[in-house]
């Protein structure tokens, strides 16, 4: 290996470290395993995910942010939820799937709000603010994401705290951990170029 190569990757390794603690950092005390101590909000948005693996099981970050909304829902942490996930196509609909497993487990219909181009971490967060009109909210999904998200909202002027579902184990959720840390740079070069969302549009009130 040449040097050059030595050193290009020393870099990028350095790159994704320093990330990952900026972003770690910032979000401590700022996210939250127990439904008792979490500050309220008026809204709580769930971070989409699909439903199911390439193998038809059940993808375990959807049903542990599934249970951890509920949790929040029931313990008066949050009046509303906003979910915020990828309709990618007809057939695709993280929002509306979502929406559909928290009414089959009692979450009236009138407390649920849906936001179908939520695309990016990035543009839940500034679509929260932008067309939802939060300026305070608390993000539900593992605790990883919460950070990163936590740190973005923050940075949109949006005033965050994540609550955290149950984490993957590390071998079944091994290749999203890699990946978080390719997320987390990315962070960084979104807000160097002040990064939109794919979508704006009307505003919708929460109400």
């Amino acid at each position: 290996m040449s040097y050059a190569i030595s050193l290009a990757i020393l870099a990028l390794v350095a790159v994704l470290l320093v990330s990952d603690v900026i972003i770690s950092a910032y979000s401590k005390d700022k996210t939250f395993d127990d439904s008792a101590l979490i500050p309220k909000n008026k809204v709580g948005i769930v971070l989409g995910t699909s439903k199911y693996q390439k193998g038809g099981t059940i993808n375990l970050y959807y049903q542990y942010r599934i249970d951890a909304v509920i949790e929040l829902f029931h313990s008066g942490k949050i009046d509303f939820i906003l979910i915020s996930g990828d309709n990618k196509h007809q057939s695709y609909n993280e929002p509306q799937t979502i929406k559909n497993d928290l009414v089959k487990k009692g979450i009236p219909e009138n407390k649920i709000y849906l936001d179908y181009a939520g695309f990016r971490t990035l543009d839940s967060m500034v679509r929260a603010k932008e067309i939802f009109g939060q300026e305070s909210i608390t993000v539900v999904s593992q605790q990883f994401h919460n950070e990163r998200a936590v740190y973005i909202a923050e940075k949109r002027g949006v005033k965050a705290i994540g609550y955290n579902a149950k984490d993957v184990n590390l071998r079944t959720g091994f290749k999203v951990k890699l990946r978080e840390y390719f997320a987390r740079v990315k962070v960084f070069s979104d807000l160097l170029i002040s990064k939109q969302p794919h979508f704006l549009g009307e505003q919708i009130e929460i109400k």
